[in-house]
């Protein structure tokens, strides 16, 4: 992995969405060129995000996460952990049209890809939407995330429909590089989700935007 950081266009006279366009088109080609998973195995960065993660959701008894593929900061080592420590994992079951399901993680061994490209879900019955209520955290993934808590995504705006539905109280973690925690502000529309707190391989940390910042 090189030492050169992502650098973001300039998009302030781009309207909203062409600006998040182009972010994200400079964002994704970053990762592709700087953040290639080995084929076997995983490597320190991987195993830091999974270390930071773990410290952040101590104690919670369920939470809900996603399974990495490409050149997502990983998640797979971090799953596996919280199984075994007895916590209960939900993951995204990605529905027709804008539906929004969940699925129970019973191990890496039931996680298939259930349609063309789709992450791999788990098996099983899915989920009602309303049953991110039961998480007691959420880790979302983002492509970037500023100081603010505020978050890109990759477009579909399914975390934007999923999160008002959690408990109050609840936070969100977004997993995103080092590098991906930028000045800001990004753009955002009226029904973009702000998160409470980013995981990166270098630490855990509440941002100034979260209702939780002065409480940690």
């Amino acid at each position: 992995m090189t030492s050169e950081p992502v650098v973001l266009p300039e998009t302030t006279l781009l309207d909203v969405e062409d600006a998040k366009e182009e972010l994200r088109s400079v964002l994704r080609s970053h990762r592709r060129s700087r953040h290639r998973h080995r084929k076997n195995g995983h490597d320190p960065v991987c195993g830091s995000l999974t270390e930071h993660a773990l410290e952040a959701l101590d104690g919670a008894r369920t939470v809900t996460a996603y399974v990495s593929v490409g050149c997502e900061p990983c998640t797979r080592p971090l799953l596996n952990r919280l199984e075994k420590r007895g916590v209960t994992v939900l993951l995204p079951v990605l529905g027709p049209r804008l539906s929004r399901s969940w699925g129970m993680f019973h191990g890496a061994d039931d996680l298939a890809e259930r349609a063309p490209g789709r992450p791999p879900e788990p098996g099983g019955a899915a989920l009602p939407a309303e049953a991110v209520a039961r998480a007691d955290a959420l880790v979302i993934p983002a492509l970037a995330v500023d100081r603010g808590g505020r978050r890109l995504g990759q477009g579909g705006g399914w975390y934007d429909r999923m999160l008002p539905l959690r408990r109050d109280g609840v936070r969100v973690f977004a997993m995103v590089y080092d590098d991906e925690l930028v000045p800001g502000p990004l753009p955002t529309q009226t029904h973009d989700e702000t998160v409470d707190a980013v995981i990166t391989s270098e630490a855990w940390f509440l941002l100034k935007g979260s209702a939780f910042a002065s409480g940690r």
